[in-house]
Parts: C-alpha cells; structure tokens; sequence
C-alpha cells in the first residue's frame, strides 16, 4: 500500500507493506483506504461523485459585501460480503462468533480490561508531539491500522501539539460499529502552502459512523496564509485550504472540538446522510478572509446545535442539494450571519428544501437571516426556510434576500424562493432598513411570512431622524402577522 501527500518539493510518494496477508490496493489519487467493504450507499438524489460546488464552495469566496436535537447513530449494517482481509496491524483470522476480534495488533492495545474496544494512539505509530515534526505517516499509519480492524476501534491523538500536513482518513472501514476519532491535543496544520495539491487539510471520506470527539483543536494556522486570499477581486484566485472537510460521510457525529484560525472554511460538509454536529467551538478573526464556519452541500438529514462561532465570514452557510436541515442554539458574532446559499453559481445545482434555524444569537453581524442567489443562475428551488426565535444585537442587516448576490448583472436570477418563515425576530439594528427582500423579477418569491418582527433601531445617533426605519421589499408577495418592526412594506 502507497501513502501520498505533499510537502515542499512536491508530491512525495512513501511506500509501507502492511502486515497482512494481502496488500491492499492504493486509494484513488493516492488517498489511503480501508479494507474493501462495500460501500454505503447514499441515498436517492445524492450523487457520487463531487461536483464544482462540492470542491468548494467558490460562490462563499464573494462574500465581501456589506450587504448577507441531534440524531444519533444508526445501526445500519454493512454488507454481509466482507472480503477477508487482515488487519493492518497483522490480525489474520475472521473474528470469532459474537464479535470478539481476538489479540490487538501492533500498534493497538485494549481501551480497559472490560472494553472491547481497540486504541489506536497516533504516539504508538511514532507520531512526536513537539510542534514542528511532520506526522502524516503517523497519521496514517494509524488511520490504516484502526479502520483495518474488525472490531471497535479507537484513533487517540493524546494531548500535545503535533505538526501535520494534508491528512485523508478514508474508508470504508472493516468494523460493524463505529470508529471513533478522540483529539485531546492540538493538531496543528503545515503553514507552507505549497503542502496543499487540493483545498482541505485535514479529509474524511467514504466513511460510515465515524465519531469525532475529545475536547481537541484543529488549528489551520491561517494567519501565514491569509494575506494570499484575494479572491474578492480575483476570479482565478488561489483556494485556500479547508481545516475540516467531510464528504461521503453517514450516519456519524462531530462534537467537543474547536477549529481554529482556518485558512478558509473551518468545516465543509459535503453529499452526506444522518451527519450531526453539536457543541463546536469555531474561531478566527473577523478580519480573516472566507473563514466559514460550516458549509454544507448536497447533504441529507443534518442536525446541528451549540456552536460559538467567531469568525471573518458566513457562521453557517447552506449551499445547494440540502435537503432537511435542523439548526438550533447558534452563537454567531463576529461573522456574516446565517445563510442558505449562495445559490445558482453552478448549473445543474440541486434544490434546497427543509431548512430550519432556531434559538440562535447574532452579536455584530453584517448580515442576520440571510438567503442569497446569484443573478443569471440557472434554474433551480429554494423553499420550506424557517428562521424564528432569532436575537439580534447590533446587526447590520438582520433579514435580507438577496437575489443579486455577487455581481450586479442585468439578468435576474432564476433560483425560485418560496414558503420562507421569519418568526419571532428580535433585537436591535445599525441599520435604517433592517428588513431587505429584493427577489428576483423573473420568478418572484412567493409565501414569505413575517411574523412578530420587532427590531430596534441602534444606529449611530446622527442617523436616528434622518431616514424612516423603514423595510424594502421587490418582488416578494410577503404576508404579515403580530407586531412588525420596522413597519412593513408598503
């Protein structure tokens, strides 16, 4: 088996045979696999294979204007057709009825003398915590020996500091239960951007109920980094590594972790099922260029709650394809608000339906509730989008639709919004107009309700009487119920 990834003088190719009985062969684009258990399929309607928008998001790298209960883990079974590999730490045998998996391999040890579960500590695999080795074969090594083996296994990443370049964990992995990944430490991502070929650091792919957990920090290091990003006047510009990126991940949960200072977005979240996320600490300056705090797309049945979010750009974002989403407990500031899109950048983007914000908070936000499209996009659908019980403290624009997200272009955009709730919005705002709907005038937005609005007015005070706080509204067909402030659109 081959392990590849980059560093400085390019891509570096280390070789290692596994301690089994048959090699297995390399993962495409020289990403490390597990065993070859067969895949879980997604569901009807998400796809295979990554699309423009699922490589990153590039639409979110525009975003430099001023005006934007968790599930838990199934029990699904895999197939029934495991091939009969051994172990990457040279276990040879089938494990034995009722699920025992008999002596650890090298490199593993039992968690307690009552637990079935199998650790996998990155140190056992000479992975050094002094901050500037390199440990991507450590890394690996671990990855390959935990997701190897047959019974309930365990990657610890014991505290400490360990230096890391672009990392893939892939699957599928040999073990009916979960794998658990617990960080403790501090992972710090390789500053030189010359040891990223593609846009993530650290890659978890094709992997069915994995656990992600232990109080540990990513720290992406963008600080050296940052000053490259000038994708705000640049089209063609270099895309910046994600901290954490997830595609082709089911059934699993993210929790009790921080990602820190992100070269760009700290999570990306992509053609997954039954993916959970909960208490996650997200932070960068507000000044950092596309720090998303988590992006989603083409991705069914997600539930995320408790995040602190701190960051230089969208605290969650919601791109094309999600289907069923539940938010809930947001803390969000500073940041660019919470927003489904943008959408319509790419052709062919799949729908977005079932969206739900809720118990959220936003301190100093540009932008509040915001969903976004590009002009001249193609046709797709946005609707069933519920943002209530929502506080606002000084944002700048609390409730805006933007259909001319991006680029101001002649041509109206064909992303069609519909059945759009605001319920029980309250705070204060910077702005005079704090309410902007501005839909498209080729298919207008049909069924938005506002419901109990009630947003005061905590401008500079020169502005106080100089414009009515007022709302704005183009092409929207907006009904109204409770108290409403501002006044709503005439």
């Amino acid at each position: 088996m081959a392990i590849r990834f980059a560093a400085a003088r390019g891509v570096i190719l280390l070789g290692f045979a596994l301690l089994s009985c048959s090699a297995q062969e390399a993962a495409p684009s020289g990403r490390l696999q597990g065993a070859p258990v067969a895949k879980s399929p997604l569901p009807d309607g998400l796809p295979d294979a990554l699309s423009p928008e699922d490589q990153l998001d590039a639409s979110s790298l525009d975003d430099f204007q001023d005006v934007p209960s968790p599930v838990g883990l199934t029990d699904e079974q895999p197939p029934d057709d495991l091939q009969d590999v051994p172990s990457a730490g040279g276990h040879q045998d089938d494990p034995p009825a009722g699920g025992a998996q008999g002596a650890p391999p090298p490199g593993g040890h039992p968690e307690s003398e009552t637990s079935k579960v199998t650790v996998f500590d990155v140190t056992d695999y000479d992975a050094v915590a002094d901050a500037k080795t390199d440990n991507v074969e450590a890394f690996m090594r671990t990855w390959i020996a935990a997701c190897h083996w047959r019974g309930p296994s365990k990657v610890v990443i014991p505290e400490g500091k360990f230096l890391v370049g672009q990392t893939v964990f892939q699957g599928p992995c040999n073990s009916p239960d979960p794998i658990v990944v617990e960080t403790r430490g501090t992972i710090l991502a390789q500053p030189d951007l010359s040891e990223y070929p593609s846009p993530e650091w650290f890659m978890f792919e094709d992997i069915n109920q994995l656990v992600i957990k232990g109080g540990g920090t990513f720290d992406g290091q963008g600080a050296f980094a940052w000053k490259y990003n000038d994708c705000h006047q640049n089209a063609n510009c270099l895309v910046l590594p994600t901290n954490l990126k997830f595609h082709k991940v089911n059934n699993s949960v993210v929790q009790d972790i921080t990602s820190l200072n992100s070269k760009s977005f700290h999570f990306f979240v992509t053609n997954s099922y039954n993916f959970t996320a909960f208490n996650l600490t997200i932070t960068a300056p507000g000044n950092s260029p596309n720090t998303d705090g988590m992006h989603l797309s083409r991705c069914h049945t997600v539930n995320l709650s408790n995040f602190t979010i701190k960051t230089g750009d969208d605290c969650l974002s919601v791109g094309q394809g999600n289907t069923n989403v539940n938010i809930t407990g947001m803390y969000c500031g500073p940041g660019h608000g919470l927003s489904v899109g943008s959408l319509g950048k790419y052709p062919n983007e799949d729908d977005v339906k079932g969206i739900i914000w809720r118990n959220c908070t936003l301190n100093g936000t540009t932008n509040g509730a915001r969903i976004k499209t590009w002009p001249g996009s193609p046709p797709s659908q946005a609707s069933s989008i519920v943002y209530q019980d929502i506080v606002m403290n000084d944002v700048k624009n609390p409730i805006i639709i933007d259909q001319k997200y991006g680029a101001h272009l002649a041509k109206p955009s064909r992303v069609k919004i519909s059945d759009v709730v605001f319920k029980n919005l309250i705070g204060t705002t910077i702005s005079k107009v704090p309410v902007t709907l501005s839909c498209s005038e080729l298919v207008p937005c049909d069924g938005i309700q506002m419901t109990d609005i009630n947003l005061d007015y905590n401008g500079p005070p020169n502005f106080q009487h100089s414009l009515p706080f007022s709302s704005l509204c183009k092409g929207a067909k907006v009904s109204y119920s409770g108290k409403q402030n501002p006044p709503p659109c005439p």
